[in-house]
């Protein structure tokens, strides 16, 4: 039998387990100076001014949105087709998503739907770069004008907008989860080139101490401190930097071999009646491809998966829909997105990830078309 194709796997090599062995033999292995040195190579790397490391994306999203005053009564715009997890921060923040529709091809958040969505009680817009490509940055904050926004970037790991990566000047908020195009097996980075953010940031991420622990504990420091506010406990560890430091240095070929397997899904599943492919946007990006989402016309999703499933061939679901769950419906009521609904009802993710073998891909591309012709 076929051995089985998963949809993601970490892309870990040799260097990852070297790295780790060094920290643990360091004795330092909570957050220090690898921590550090993360988020030096990152913010090098993204082109912000500063980068924090934390515990989780979601934990980062969580520090953004606190840091920024978003609070009871406050509306916060985002697409409704993404991970729960940014509309979850939304709502125990005490806000309201107020869910903007979105593009059908690219499955981004639709510019025109922020300008029509703003009110008096919008106190921040978070676009979502799905998959790997980044939203249309110039219109939203035009559209958003001096309203905050906040770029969630868990899918945009070498996602580049007109030029530039993404997050090199609003908060963006990556992620390091195992499926992710760099890993730390947890974990997750906030870029902002706006020293208030970040100060406020780096107090709530460890308990409402600002000063960094390795230093408080290292050679003949002073281990007092004072709180002025209270904070969180969000901070990454030395041995999940030094993992992340390593994925880092092999970004430029994970994006090259993410990049060959949606170009040869992409041509070699063009023309299929039953299936509609990822489109990409006009405007100049660079695509991360962190996943490969198409949409299905020909047979329900899920006989697909089943089908799929019965072949040995894993697959992903990214996202039900966030304004279809039931604790938003029965909190804010039901909202009408009409593109979302389309979209959602026939989203299915297929395997993509750089140690796929060539074989690996084909398999896929035999199945899709088997089935969906």
């Amino acid at each position: 039998m076929n051995e089985f194709i998963p949809m993601s796997r970490p892309f870990l090599g040799k260097e990852e387990i070297d790295a780790v062995v060094a920290v643990m033999e360091s004795g330092w292995i909570t957050t220090g100076p690898k921590c550090q040195e993360f988020e030096e190579k990152f913010a090098e790397f993204t082109g912000a001014k500063q980068a924090l490391t934390m515990s989780s994306g979601t934990a980062g999203m969580h520090l953004v949105l606190r840091a920024l005053g978003i609070k009871e009564g406050d509306e916060v715009i985002t697409p409704s087709l993404t991970f729960a997890s940014t509309v979850n921060q939304i709502v125990l923040a005490g806000a309201k998503p107020v869910f903007a529709d979105i593009d059908y091809d690219t499955l981004l958040i639709n510019p025109e739907e922020v300008k029509r969505l703003i009110s008096e009680r919008t106190k921040a817009v978070i676009p979502v770069h799905f998959a790997g490509a980044p939203a249309d940055m110039d219109v939203i904050e035009e559209a958003a004008g001096n309203i905050p926004i906040i770029e969630d970037a868990a899918h945009a790991i070498d996602t580049h907008y007109k030029g530039r990566h993404i997050g090199h000047k609003n908060p963006a908020v990556f992620s390091f989860h195992p499926i992710k195009n760099i890993t730390t097996g947890e974990g997750g980075m906030v870029t902002s080139s706006d020293q208030v953010v970040i100060q406020k940031l780096k107090s709530l991420r460890f308990h409402g101490i600002e000063r960094d622990a390795w230093k408080r504990y290292g050679k003949a420091s002073d281990p007092t401190y004072d709180i002025i506010d209270p904070g969180f406990k969000y901070n990454m560890t030395d041995i999940q930097a030094a993992i992340g430091l390593e994925q880092l240095k092999r970004i430029a070929v994970i994006t090259h071999k993410r990049t060959e397997i949606a170009e040869q899904y992409l041509e070699s599943l063009s023309g299929i009646s039953g299936l509609d492919l990822p489109g990409t946007p006009a405007f100049d990006h660079k695509h991360a491809w962190h996943l490969f989402v198409v949409k299905i016309k020909s047979m329900g999703r899920h006989d697909l998966m089943q089908r799929l499933a019965e072949k040995n061939i894993g697959y992903g679901l990214h996202f039900p829909a966030c304004h279809t769950l039931s604790y938003v419906q029965k909190r804010f009521g039901r909202t009408e997105l009409k593109v979302t609904e389309e979209a959602a009802d026939k989203i299915i993710s297929l395997p993509l990830y750089p140690g796929m073998e060539d074989e690996q891909v084909q398999r896929v591309i035999d199945a899709a078309r088997k089935l969906l012709s």
